[in-house]
């Protein structure tokens, strides 16, 4: 149970306010609500709410969940809930197909830098594969990396990316993305002291170097998409019933990018080599025949394996990034062992020339 008051965006009045403008409830209200639980994350706080109504409301949910600010993350350096309202803003709405939860009320507050998303309950239908950080099964993967492909195929290339969607990061922004790495990285030494080895220390000093080489890519402005941010196999929803209407959550990291950012993130950050290496090629075979089938054209899948050799020696990067936001070590050194045996296994040091 919450340690602190709820937000105010958990009073009946305002999910009443909320479920009314979505649609769902009519000139019903909201009588009571009881907070069946609360799950605490690293970055936000996530509440199911069971709703009781006054007046008829048959289309309105019995059950919702409410995520909101971590108690803990009340400075301005994070900014992923106000991305996140932004996703369900600007970007969910425009989907043709369903990939993602229903959001009934999305609210970031500048002044108070507080935000909340008032989401879909799908726990009837749908749960998380496995218990992190275990992998889930082949069929499972594959049904995950249809639903990725699926969305990364519907954004791929669109005239609206960097217009009216998203935004397109700038040499400037890149050239100053490298420098915050490398003042990142000179915390992270004093951190990991004799973690580091001399040779990992080596390549991370020489990445700001090499950097714009795997930069040019990206400033192609070809072949790219509405990349995840964050898309290991526990931020989707798969279906009880074994089918593929899977549902992609958490989008607090979403950016136009290469979508295989996303792959390399799932697979060669998370997996190790025993598993990577059994699915690794047949996922990728399948993925890229997914994007085929949604419309994708002129991206072969050589195209889809050097991509995904630059995104894997990209994340090498996240694990500091990560030490240096205090996620724990039991996720950013595990991060860094799998994606550096990734990044010997794919030969990514030749990249480096």
């Amino acid at each position: 149970m919450p340690t602190e008051p709820l937000p105010s965006a958990a009073n009946a009045e305002n999910l009443a306010t909320a479920l009314r403008r979505y649609g769902v409830l009519g000139d019903a209200c909201v009588s009571d609500v009881v907070v069946e639980n609360m799950r605490p994350t690293i970055l936000s706080q996530i509440f199911r709410l069971q709703l009781t109504y006054d007046g008829a409301a048959p289309e309105a949910p019995r059950t919702v969940i409410l995520k909101t600010r971590h108690p803990g993350r009340r400075d301005t350096a994070w900014n992923g809930g106000r991305h996140e309202v932004a996703f369900y803003t600007d970007i969910a709405p425009l989907m043709p197909t369903r990939l993602v939860p229903h959001c009934f009320d999305a609210h970031w507050d500048a002044a108070a830098n507080s935000w909340h998303l008032l989401l879909e309950d799908l726990n009837e239908s749908h749960v998380i594969a496995t218990a992190w950080p275990l992998p889930p099964t082949q069929h499972q993967c594959e049904t995950i990396l249809g639903a990725l492909a699926r969305f990364h195929a519907a954004w791929w290339d669109d005239p609206r990316l960097g217009s009216s969607v998203g935004t397109r990061r700038s040499a400037a922004d890149i050239e100053r993305f490298v420098g915050d790495f490398a003042q990142a990285f000179a915390r992270f030494v004093d951190r990991a002291g004799d973690c580091l080895s001399a040779d990992r220390r080596a390549l991370y000093e020489r990445w700001p170097i090499v950097a714009p080489r795997v930069i040019t890519r990206y400033q192609h402005q070809r072949n790219l998409t509405i990349a995840h941010g964050d898309a290991h196999v526990w931020n989707a929803f798969v279906p009880r019933d074994g089918g593929d209407d899977v549902r992609l959550f958490d989008w607090d990291g979403w950016r136009i990018a290469m979508a295989s950012g996303d792959l390399a993130y799932m697979m060669a950050m998370h997996w190790y080599p025993d598993r990577r290496r059994l699915m690794e090629r047949s996922l990728l075979d399948r993925y890229h025949a997914t994007l085929l089938a949604h419309g994708v054209r002129d991206y072969d899948r050589q195209a889809l394996d050097d991509d995904y050799r630059l995104s894997v020696l990209w994340n090498i990067t996240q694990p500091v990034w990560q030490a240096t936001q205090d996620i724990p070590p039991v996720i950013w050194w595990n991060n860094m062992e799998r994606i550096f045996l990734a990044f010997d296994d794919l030969g990514c040091r030749d990249l480096l020339g």
